[in-house]
């Protein structure tokens, strides 16, 4: 166990026994601290992160450490991210071991203070969390579940839910994301080739409707039916 200190030179094994336990260490002190602590990365993807930014930082920052040990390293870890991703798809154990099952916070309106525990969150953090979703009432969750990634998905019980074009049973447009057309004065052209326009046309259609050349607009977008929306610079 000669690898684990410090010593003036390490073999090939050496490095690689190295990277391999400090992967492991480090995905299980990640678990330890929980999903709140990595945010919004998953399990593994913090891992990599985290160690992959120390082992190419260290010999950046200090001449006296060879690129090798890193480089061999950073290769390992990489497989074994690779490795663990796979045995993730594959193996529903392991997957469950990385990314836990959701578990509920609220339900029918009550607080499940055990689920507050698990989740290792305080009720400051699950009210904040329910303001951004522009819910000041606790009552009107039917359910509130903590996710893998530290993340809550609230559903609002259905008499709280806002109204629909369905519930009226009414007829609604398909949807249809407009394309950016101008940005920051410039006219993206290969937009103008899908449209089968030209670039007269679009001028003279921003003088006919806003009055305004290409230089002025910040951004300008277009829809499937040739609506132009175009925000100025302010």
């Amino acid at each position: 166990m000669d690898f684990l200190h410090g010593q003036d030179s390490l073999t090939t094994i050496e490095w690689s026994l190295r990277a391999i336990i400090t992967f492991f260490f480090m995905l299980f002190s990640a678990k330890i601290m929980g999903s709140r602590a990595i945010s919004q990365l998953r399990l593994l993807d913090f891992i990599i992160a985290l160690m992959l930014g120390n082992i190419i930082a260290h010999p950046l920052s200090d001449h006296s450490i060879g690129m090798k040990g890193s480089i061999l390293s950073t290769i390992i870890i990489v497989v074994l991210y690779m490795l663990c991703v796979y045995l993730t798809l594959k193996w529903p154990r392991f997957r469950k071991l990385m990314d836990s099952d959701p578990f509920p916070l609220i339900k029918d309106g009550e607080i499940l203070y055990k689920g507050l525990l698990k989740a290792r969150i305080s009720i400051e953090y699950l009210l904040a969390e329910l303001r951004k979703e522009k819910v000041e009432d606790v009552k009107k969750v039917a359910l509130a579940l903590w996710e893998a990634d530290g993340k809550m998905s609230i559903f609002l019980d259905p008499q709280y839910e806002p109204l629909t074009p369905s519930n009226y049973q009414m007829k609604t447009e398909p949807f249809d994301l407009p394309k950016t057309i101008i940005t920051e004065g410039k006219i993206h052209y290969h937009i103008l080739r899908q449209l089968n326009k030209e670039e007269n046309w679009l001028k003279d259609k921003l003088k006919a409707q806003y009055q305004s050349e290409v230089v002025n607009i910040l951004l300008g977008t277009i829809d499937h039916q040739e609506n132009l929306k175009i925000f100025l610079y302010k």
